[in-house]
């Protein structure tokens, strides 16, 4: 793995502790809420609906910016990762997972009021997942909690929009500190819901902090107003130094100060869940770009994690299978 200069990123976000488990359609028809959806559910419900079950739950990391950040990690990036937690069992797990690939736990934030966030995925045979969760602790870190001082020794900062949903002044905040520590900041926008909150406001946050902006198609579409990506492509460029919309199996629309290119998506014969694709894809980019390499190489390394994790269940791609994405960078 030689990248021609180190990399040091703080992702910001949600650290969220997915619970995976294998249901059959009884379980899934039998809790309120429509299969396939994702519902927020309290503590107390969580709880509960961890006491139906009667199969075995898998455990892992999760949270967009945080997916990005360990995927990152592995790649031999320096990584830290800012978002509140519980020292509950699921609080020390997450940091644990975290210091295992080398992330520096320190710009955690803690609260004993509520406990680590948690979403449990409920996978049917057909491979489809309905989502409970409870944001705990996550929900409740506070604008005035974030300082530049958080963000020194980092080059980039990566912020997910779900931030926005805790707090629309919390995400500014971290924003506006990412940049007065003298970071580059990129911002994945994480859902078409993320840019509709937004409103008018997106497109000047955009401009004064984002230099990084990753879209999906839905996300691109809310923003500009328009099913075409390349008009969604030149909008986010006349914003942002770099651009992405992301296509799916379509591949990856990709803008850098006015160089553009397309980049094909890895071909996967089966895929079994989609779920972290785009933070995993953000991660290959992102740790290509900050290394100085070619736009065109950073959205192939993209593409290679995202059609990696696509292939098993969970954000997460298995230790034996990191050594054919060592042998792209």
């Amino acid at each position: 793995m030689g990248n021609s200069k180190p990399v040091k990123v703080i992702g910001v976000g949600n650290p969220v502790v997915d619970l995976l488990a294998r249901v059959d359609e009884a379980f899934v028809e039998a809790i309120p809420g429509e299969k396939g959806g994702m519902v927020l559910v309290s503590p107390e419900e969580m709880e509960d609906l961890l006491g139906k079950l009667d199969t075995p739950v898998e455990r892992v990391p999760g949270g967009s910016a945080a997916n990005t950040v360990f995927a990152m990690a592995r790649l031999g990036a320096d990584t830290a990762m800012l978002g509140k937690i519980r020292k509950d069992e699921n609080g020390e797990f997450y940091q644990q997972a975290f210091r295992e690939v080398g992330g520096d736990c320190s710009r955690f934030k803690f609260t004993d009021e509520t406990p680590t966030a948690r979403c449990l995925s409920l996978i049917t045979p057909d491979s489809q997942r309905t989502m409970r969760t409870d944001l705990g602790a996550a929900s409740l870190l506070k604008a005035e909690e974030v300082g530049e001082q958080d963000f020194n020794t980092y080059q980039h900062a990566h912020i997910e929009g779900y931030l926005f949903f805790n707090s629309p002044a919390l995400f500014e905040k971290a924003l506006h500190c990412a940049k007065a520590a003298g970071c580059t900041v990129s911002v994945d926008l994480g859902s078409f819901e993320v840019v509709k909150a937004m409103g008018e406001d997106g497109t000047r946050l955009l401009k004064d902090y984002v230099d990084f902006i990753f879209a999906n198609e839905e996300e691109a579409a809310e923003f500009c107003g328009s099913q075409d990506p390349q008009k969604a492509l030149k909008e986010f460029a006349s914003l942002c130094e770099v651009s992405a919309v992301k296509l799916g199996a379509e591949g990856s629309l990709l803008c850098c100060e006015g160089d553009e290119c397309r980049v094909e998506a890895e071909r996967v014969d089966r895929p079994i869940d989609t779920t972290g694709a785009g933070d995993l894809w953000a991660a290959g980019f992102l740790y290509s770009y900050l290394s100085g390499a070619p736009l065109q190489q950073c959205g192939r390394l993209g593409a290679a994690l995202g059609a990696e994790v696509v292939q098993y269940i969970g954000p997460k791609i298995p230790s034996e299978s990191w050594k054919k994405i060592y042998e792209l960078i």
